[in-house]
């Protein structure tokens, strides 16, 4: 039972009914290197497995090594789950279970938790050595209790010591027990995923978490009041249970390429980890490279030579290899780029999420260079717009850009497993000869479209140059030949936009206001618009996942509601500073292509911050701008 203070002071008797819940909000929080993730991430692939959705962001510190209990050290994770499907992070979290009472601070000051949220706090500190520690396990305590938490003080670390002498590295696992019993997870199915991520160890080391995740179970079971129940429809669908990094790292596959080259770089490198486990079975390989610059120079040879190829990076990593990219635009080399991007400019905040490289894909190489740019919305599309993106790249000689970011890259989200098809596979190489006389840039002068030579051909050798050249590869600069080159490769984008059609309207046709979203602040925004539909608020949302070329009609959907309004996570000036006026204000990436693109007054909503957006945060501000109108 909990004292007055709401602090466990004596055991309680199992409670055997168990509370019914739409959904939770759960959040663990540890000093770096605790193994806080880990037990989230597998808590979460339990709670899918179970049938319930789940969306889950990972909380990572800036420094790979930052001092233990420091607000800077705070890692770990939060999962959102439910009864239905859930598609963002949520607002306020509803349980918090932290290793000390620092870490919280950190998520507290960011606005994670609210009154009445629970707290489960490793005790171990208010009996520790240091006075200095113990007063400050005691102010934080009371703190919470002010600030309106329930506290549980939890013997983390003392039912620990009964099965391992290092606590440090097991207690993750007796929390996902402890949460086990909590939420009535199935301990089948939290043993095998235990099995299952430490399935490279020894029988020793999965026997011994098996044993603390039991014992955290049964403790929890003994001494808390604390029993929910989050039901999970029925449902005879198979689902597959995976975070964006892993959903591109299959669709890789699943479209045929063979080739990754890459360099590491925080968000996107455990997509090349996923590869590296599994590429060589689907009969391609990984390519770690010396630098950005040399990994998109490996791509391109490779797909240059017949094979389209890949190569993921961030923010800093598309700043390197824009020369290459410029290079594969002129020479019409198919390729595939996979952005994960992060907060910048810089090096920025590499741990935290920002749609900050979309001026940055479009227009960041000198001349004219087209390409097509895609940006998945959830985990599901991340998956399947890699096979896209291929079939796209080679049918227009072009690159494409994917536009994940870090909020995709480790949430975790079930979505229905794909049914493999055959024509998701890249062709074989096709090596009949050259048709005597056809042009290696022969464009069609309608589409900008034309056939590509493969080395190997017989008859279809050819000078690849990033020079303006004619229809023969010849380098030229007759003025006439570079208008008319850049034009035809311009008109590829305009025949790929025209296969395209207008995005779906979240809520009514017409309106007061219309949000327009792109790549992960999909869920929370069409959480946040029907939330303010329910409220009887004239407010939609359309959510583009084309952003070169964009999708049609959306001038006529824009004319059909007072205001439009992007929602997105970059950088733009709020009309409240004194020093900015409608004239000088710099709008958001999005923003700023939808006003040149259909010259409507396209408003923006967006921040910094380096957190996913909130459903609750969105609805204030359509809140706010429906009073306004």
């Amino acid at each position: 039972m909990k004292d007055g203070n709401g602090s466990l002071a004596t055991p309680s008797p199992k409670i055997s009914n168990r509370l019914t819940l739409k959904e939770h909000i759960l959040e663990i929080v540890s000093d770096s290197g605790e193994g806080a993730q880990k037990a989230g991430q597998t808590f979460g692939a339990v709670s899918a497995k179970m049938g319930n959705g789940v969306w889950t962001v990972e909380i990572i510190p800036a420094d790979i090594q930052p001092p233990p209990r420091t607000k800077e050290s705070a890692s770990g994770i939060r999962i959102r789950f439910g009864s239905g499907k859930i598609t963002n992070a949520g607002d306020e979290a509803d349980m918090l279970v932290a290793f000390n009472e620092i870490v919280p601070y950190t998520r507290i000051d960011q606005n994670a938790y609210r009154e009445g949220t629970i707290v489960l706090i490793e005790n171990k500190w208010g009996t520790d050595e240091s006075k200095e520690i113990r007063e400050s396990y005691s102010r934080a305590i009371q703190d919470f209790h002010d600030r309106g938490f329930v506290v549980y003080e939890i013997p983390m670390e003392e039912e620990c010591l009964k099965l391992t002498p290092n606590p440090k590295r097991g207690k993750n696992m007796w929390v996902l027990g402890m949460l086990s019993h909590i939420y009535g997870r199935d301990m089948e199915k939290a043993a095998a995923q235990v099995g299952y991520i430490f399935r490279s160890k020894s029988k020793a080391v999965i026997d011994a978490n098996l044993q603390l995740l039991q014992a955290g179970y049964d403790w929890a079971r003994d001494n808390l009041d604390l029993c929910y129940e989050v039901p999970s429809p029925a449902s005879e669908e198979e689902l597959v249970v995976m975070n964006g990094n892993e959903a591109l790292s299959f669709g890789i596959q699943a479209a045929g390429i063979e080739l990754c080259s890459m360099y590491p770089i925080t968000p996107a490198t455990s997509t090349s980890h996923h590869l590296a486990e599994c590429i060589q079975a689907s009969g391609g390989i990984i390519h770690q490279a010396e630098d950005e610059i040399a990994a998109v120079g490996f791509a391109i040879g490779a797909s240059y030579s017949g094979k389209t190829s890949v190569t993921i990076t961030s923010g800093p990593g598309i700043a390197l290899k824009t020369e290459f990219l410029g290079l594969a635009v002129m020479a019409e080399v198919p390729l595939v780029v996979i952005d994960v991007q992060r907060g910048g400019p810089s090096t920025g905040l590499p741990t935290k999420v920002e749609q900050s490289d979309l001026l940055a894909v479009l227009y960041g190489q000198p001349g004219d260079a087209p390409k097509v740019v895609l940006a998945p919305s959830t985990i599901e599309e991340c998956f399947h717009f890699v096979i896209l993106a291929r079939k796209i790249a080679e049918s227009f000689r072009m690159p494409v850009i994917l536009l994940s970011d870090a909020n995709l890259a480790t949430g975790v989200q079930p979505f229905p497993r794909p049914q493999l098809r055959e024509e998701w596979l890249a062709p074989p190489v096709d090596q009949s000869p050259w048709k005597e006389g056809a042009k290696p840039y022969g464009w069609d002068e309608k589409t900008g479209l034309s056939h590509r030579p493969i080395p190997g051909q017989a008859g279809g050798e050819y000078t690849l140059t990033g020079l303006a050249h004619s229809e023969a590869a010849k380098v030229t600069y007759l003025p006439e030949i570079n208008q008319k080159t850049a034009a035809l490769r311009s008109l590829k984008l305009a025949t790929f936009g025209r296969t395209l059609k207008p995005p779906q309207v979240h809520g009514d046709e017409e309106g007061d206001l219309l949000i327009v979203g792109w790549g992960s602040t999909r869920g929370a925004i069409e959480e946040a618009v029907s939330r303010a539909q329910e409220k009887g608020l004239k407010v939609s949302s359309v959510h583009l996942r084309f952003m070169s070329p964009l999708e049609p009609g959306l001038k006529d959907i824009f004319k059909r509601f007072k205001k439009v309004m992007t929602v997105e996570i970059n950088y733009s000036d709020s009309l409240d500073d004194p020093m900015i006026t409608p004239e000088n204000r710099r709008y958001a990436q999005m923003a700023w292509m939808l006003r040149a693109h259909t010259l409507v007054d396209v408003d923006c909503f967006s921040n910094v911050y380096g957190q996913p957006l909130r459903p609750g945060k969105i609805l204030a501000r359509i809140q706010k701008e429906l009073d306004n109108l």
